[in-house]
């Protein structure tokens, strides 16, 4: 068995384990976390691995929001009414298409308990709205818009805005993972960490434990109940991209750089079965407060959406289908309304007073962009966007002068015009039933492998809403340590 080899150790080839448990869950992130506290809450005897030194994952470096609704309290405090009714409407069109409503039900269903959950956690929510159109806020507050309130998907469900992020400003998903990571400490489970995943372990049919590797060296672990599986997607493998995601290949990574498909494989080696494997999600640095106030345009100078929906939506539209390059065209009273808190330190890398001229700076054919601000300032003028819908709010017709901000220059001034402009991370995985049991190429649970979080399919089908990893992986993670706890 080489060190690269995922594939699976026999019972018998183990004569004695290092470590027994009843319940192995396999990293520590958000999903690992809810699936280690509810196992260990039931009773279950709980070990947590984790490869890297400290519990986190990619969910610590996230900005932290989970999408949540359903009439929370944060929502009610803050003015606005929601069903699960609603909420459910419009994920399975943000989620979508073929979004899996047995689990998106469920999960709209059980959102109110979920985010009380996370309070009796010790997660803080602040109940105060972020107004702003942005892909994270740079402030505390508790509750954000995520494209509820645009076009078509204000016309399917009431908007409202279901975005909760932790009491932090920015990147909050470290203070979700700290408390998170206190509550499965106070519940009784023991945490291994510089641990690798290697080898599940089959007794017979059933996964029975798993051969890890600390500092190089093999431990091995007996799960008497069940293995569940948490270690994320697979975004850091170039390999497993180029198989079933390329539209990842040569983007950045939204991950802590550990994504690398692990789990994924040792499962695939017994018979797990995979779901939808090609769909990612991307993030472009075209920045939300600008786009929306002007609009977002591919190489030929055409708009193609409406930039008011989540910045997702618009990112992964244009990557996966327009011609690049991407520009956010904007004027100068647009610009300078932008609050400089949402404004992220961008800067345009082209100022002009004629549109002749800035499509000669982008390299467009002459009047192309032209053509697009005109119909744009012609229906702007009378508050209408029939083309694409964008709300009235941020309609105003664009004069000189005008800016060109490239998505490839980052924001903060990460990017100087390097690279793609966009990261991403996948959302496929393997196949699991709501209770988080993986399936395998039959449609049979393998008994005592269960998966949620990243490693497994979610909710999802083609779309993406901020919130939706961390909500689904938490949610579907605590359903597959209360399943795992009660495997005989």
């Amino acid at each position: 068995m080489t060190s690269s080899s995922v594939a699976p150790v026999g019972l018998g080839e183990i004569g004695s384990f290092d470590h027994e448990c009843d319940v192995l869950v396999v990293g520590f992130g958000a999903a690992g976390a809810a699936a280690a506290y509810e196992a260990a809450a039931a009773g279950a005897d709980v070990i947590v691995l984790e490869r890297a030194s400290g519990a986190g994952g990619s969910s610590a470096q996230s900005g932290g929001e989970l999408y949540l609704g359903g009439g929370t309290s944060v929502q009610k405090a803050c003015g606005f009414e929601d069903t699960p009714e609603d909420m459910y409407a419009f994920l399975e069109a943000a989620l979508g298409p073929h979004a899996d409503t047995e689990k998106l039900r469920l999960y709209a269903e059980g959102s109110v308990e979920h985010f009380e959950w996370f309070v009796a956690r010790g997660v803080e929510f602040k109940p105060t709205l972020f107004t702003g159109h942005a892909w994270m806020p740079f402030t505390d507050d508790g509750l954000m818009w995520l494209g509820e309130g645009a076009w078509p998907y204000n016309t399917l469900a009431k908007p409202a805005p279901r975005g909760h992020r932790p009491a932090a400003p920015g990147f909050a998903g470290n203070v979700l993972m700290r408390e998170l990571e206190k509550a499965v400490t106070a519940a009784g489970a023991a945490t291994h960490t510089d641990t690798v995943a290697a080898n599940l372990v089959l007794d017979g049919d059933r996964v029975a434990g798993l051969v890890a590797r600390k500092f190089g060296k093999p431990v091995t672990y007996r799960a008497r109940k069940a293995v569940i599986v948490t270690t994320g997607g697979f975004v850091d493998n170039e390999e497993m991209l180029a198989d079933h995601a390329p539209a990842l290949l040569g983007l950045g990574k939204v991950s802590d750089g550990l994504d690398d498909g692990s789990g994924i494989r040792m499962a695939s080696a017994i018979g797990a079965a995979t779901r939808r494997m090609g769909v990612v999600e991307i993030s472009m640095t075209a920045l939300p407060a600008l786009v929306a106030r002007g609009m977002l345009v591919n190489g030929r100078g055409q708009r193609f959406v409406n930039e008011d929906v989540y910045p997702g939506i618009y990112s992964t539209h244009a990557i996966l289908e327009e011609p690049g390059p991407y520009w956010g065209i904007i004027d100068e009273e647009g610009f300078e309304d932008i609050p400089p808190g949402d404004l992220w330190q961008v800067q345009p890398k082209y100022v002009t007073e004629t549109l002749a001229e800035l499509e000669e700076s982008l390299g467009m054919l002459p009047g192309s962009l032209e053509h697009t601000v005109e119909v744009y300032n012609r229906h702007a003028e009378n508050g209408e966007d029939p083309h694409f819908h964008k709300d009235a709010r941020w309609l105003r017709p664009l004069k000189s002068p005008f800016a060109a901000v490239d998505p490839r220059d980052g924001f903060f001034g990460s990017g100087a015009g390097k690279g793609s402009g966009a990261a991403g991370f996948t959302l496929g995985g393997l196949h699991t039933t709501v209770d988080g049991e993986v399936l395998d190429v039959s449609g049979e649970h393998i008994p005592g492998l269960y998966a949620a979080g990243r490693a497994s399919s979610g909710m999802h089908g083609e779309g993406y809403i901020s919130g939706t990893s961390l909500g689904d992986g938490t949610f579907f993670g605590r359903r597959a340590g209360k399943a795992a706890a009660r495997e005989e």
